[in-house]
């Protein structure tokens, strides 16, 4: 089972063009989409999830033509929205039990039972008889994926999903979701580097509706082995650096300044070579540096 994406595009009526002819190929496991906010990774996601309709483009789960058979794809699909309602006064397991009957399980043992284990399985069953209004913002983005995962889905969908979470919940949720990926295609829609570094075989970068890379995360890494330079200035430096070279990224450390530069070479003397990272790869990429930009100006430049 492999979710295929065909020359995908959205223009919305402001004249925004959110997507542009996206083409992937998401096998089981998890994928993380990663982009900036307004990238398009919403636009995407809620059109994998039956909520928005393309101009253009197509999208097969195995079999399934998510454009045209959405009821078809609605009893294998999990979504886990950005944003999403609960209802504070009611306990996780009363509003679990309704989504189930919602999802067609009527029978009052098998529910009782798929329940138990959904909470359970979420690490939710010994708060089950708490308020949601009670609960952390972890607490309910798992009770979230507790109702994506009512029916089994073999595509799950989860956008931004750790943005807001504390370290400790951050981790529960991560490795929830790494146990999902062993049995259906989990797409991590997120702006956060480290989300997908911790947990996605592979990758995209999608920046202004178009995707800018497709790698697996560490070949992506391995690949830049040696054009990264990082050099520790003063705040003052930075304008100058930054006309100077090609500066993809920087920090603050102490008041200072810690830039990382793009380069086949040393820029200068002071660079030191440094071993790369996913964030390198993102900013890299996004810089121009890396994937079929890059490979156009190499094209232009011939």
């Amino acid at each position: 089972m492999e979710l295929t994406i065909r020359d995908l595009s959205k223009t919305y009526a402001n004249g925004v063009q959110a997507l542009k002819n996206v083409n992937l190929t998401i096998p089981r496991g998890m994928f993380g989409l990663l982009g900036p906010n307004g990238a398009g990774k919403s636009t995407l996601m809620r059109i994998l999830a039956t909520l928005q309709e393309p101009d253009s483009g197509t999208a097969h789960l195995g079999e399934i033509d998510v454009v045209n058979q959405k009821d078809e794809l609605r009893k294998t699909l999990g979504y886990l929205p950005q944003e999403f309602g609960v209802y504070p006064g009611v306990t996780a397991e009363r509003l679990l039990d309704h989504f189930a009957v919602l999802e067609g399980i009527t029978q009052r043992a098998s529910r009782k039972a798929v329940v138990e284990a959904l909470l359970r399985q979420t690490n939710l069953w010994d708060v089950r008889r708490q308020k949601l209004g009670g609960y952390s913002g972890g607490m309910r983005q798992r009770f979230g994926v507790a109702v994506a995962l009512l029916g089994n889905p073999t595509l799950l969908i989860v956008d931004e999903p750790t943005a807001g979470l504390d370290p400790a919940e951050r981790v529960r949720f991560l490795n929830l979701l790494s146990e999902l990926g062993e049995s259906a295609v989990v797409i991590l829609s997120t702006h956060i580097v480290e989300d997908v570094s911790e947990l996605c075989t592979r990758m995209a970068i999608i920046n202004r509706g178009e995707i800018l890379l497709k790698a697996e995360p560490l070949r992506a890494i391995d690949q830049l082995r040696g054009r990264i330079w990082r050099k520790v200035i003063a705040r003052s430096e930075l304008v100058g650096v930054e006309e100077a070279f090609p500066v993809i990224s920087t920090k603050l450390l102490a008041g200072r300044s810690v830039v990382h530069v793009y380069g086949e070479v040393q820029p200068e003397p002071g660079f030191d070579a440094v071993e790369p990272d996913l964030e390198d790869v993102y900013f890299s990429t996004m810089a121009g540096h890396v994937g079929p930009r890059a490979e156009r100006q190499l094209v232009e430049a011939a």
